[in-house]
This record gives C-alpha cells, structure tokens and sequence, in this order.
C-alpha cells in the first residue's frame, strides 16, 4: 500500500508548465488558457476579473487559479476541445503586469441542478494555487445580479454568516459596453474569503 505523500507549494514551475504567457514564455499551439468562450458561444459572454491578497493585505502576483462551470444551459461538458465554442474549463494567473489581476473571458453559466434536486445558483468554480499554500484552495464565484436565485441556492445559503457569503459574490461592472465581474480573493486575515473542503 503507497503511503500518501506531502503536499507542496505551488512555485514558479507552475507558471513554467501551465501559465507560459504570465511566465514571459512562448505558448503552445493548443494552450488551455483564459478564453473559455469565444465569440460564437451561445450564452451572455462576460469578463471576469479580480486579484488574490495576502493576509497582509498585499497582492500576490505569482498566483495560478483553474477555472470550471457550467454553459448557459447549465450543463456541464465532459470533454475538452480547443475547436468548440466553448469549454468549461480554463486557466488564469496574476501577473507582475496590468494590477496583478487574472481574468477570465467566458459566458455566463446557467444554473446547474444540485444532488438535491434543488438548482444551485450560477456560479464558476474556482481552484487558487500560490506561494504558501500548500494544498490548493476551493472556492465559488457567484454574481450580484442573480440575488434571488443566490438567496436559494443550496451551497451559498449552507454558509451562515451573510457577511461570509458576500466574499463570493463578484460585482457587475460595465466596461467599454461589455459586462465584467469583479471578484478579489483574499488568502486570509479581514474579509478571507470562503474556501470549500471538496
């Protein structure tokens, strides 16, 4: 029987093998990268953006975040194809660049049914990588204009404390004529955001 073996710090090989641009190398042909959607994509497309803080309240700019969630219909894709409109997963990382914000181009995802039955508000999951951290950390991003079906959803109502919950609540902005959502996610200390143990 293999014993389990340590977990270790996400590092600067992580840009090296997954965020070659952040990395200031060249990229590959076919890149799992941060446009999820391309223009033909059926769904309302967004951009999402934030940055990741440190308990000092610094930003850390060497963080890697993964990306996955459902389309518009709400559907999650089994399979990845750099062809299709639109896949369900993608990559992003702060940089040294551009405020240390990571960013996302993608559509916004339609509810998607909980275990329950009961339907789970739309939201992308979100997967944080960085130095310091040794096991990566899971979280949500949900949208502030989709409060109703927020007040119902049966993951983001199982956290107690609405203060808590707004921390996964990425705001609406309007940018040159396109929608964008903000969402800054802080590591620890005032106003850490919720991270999931699944």
């Amino acid at each position: 029987m293999l014993r389990e073996t340590a977990s270790q710090t996400a590092g600067p090989y992580v840009h090296i093998g997954l965020a070659l641009a952040a990395a200031g190398n060249p990229v590959r042909d076919e890149e799992i990268w941060n446009e999820m959607a391309k223009p033909d994509a059926e769904g309302e497309h967004i951009e999402v953006v934030g940055t990741v803080i440190d308990g000092n309240g610094d930003l850390v700019r060497d963080a890697f975040l993964e990306a996955w969630q459902a389309d518009a219909a709400g559907n999650y894709q089994s399979d990845y194809d750099l062809s299709k409109p639109f896949n369900g997963f993608g990559r992003t990382a702060t940089t040294f660049d551009h405020g240390s914000e990571w960013s996302l181009t993608t559509i916004k995802p339609g509810a998607v049914k909980h275990p329950s039955g009961q339907p789970m508000a739309p939201h992308i999951n979100l997967a944080v990588f960085a130095r310091g951290v040794n096991v990566h950390l899971q979280t949500r991003l949900y949208f502030d204009d989709e409060a109703a079906a927020n007040a119902q959803c049966p993951v983001l109502t199982r956290i107690e404390s609405p203060t808590r919950r707004q921390t996964l609540i990425a705001k609406r902005e309007e940018v040159d004529g396109k929608v964008r959502y903000r969402l800054d996610i802080r590591l620890q200390g005032e106003g850490e955001t919720v991270f999931f143990d699944f």
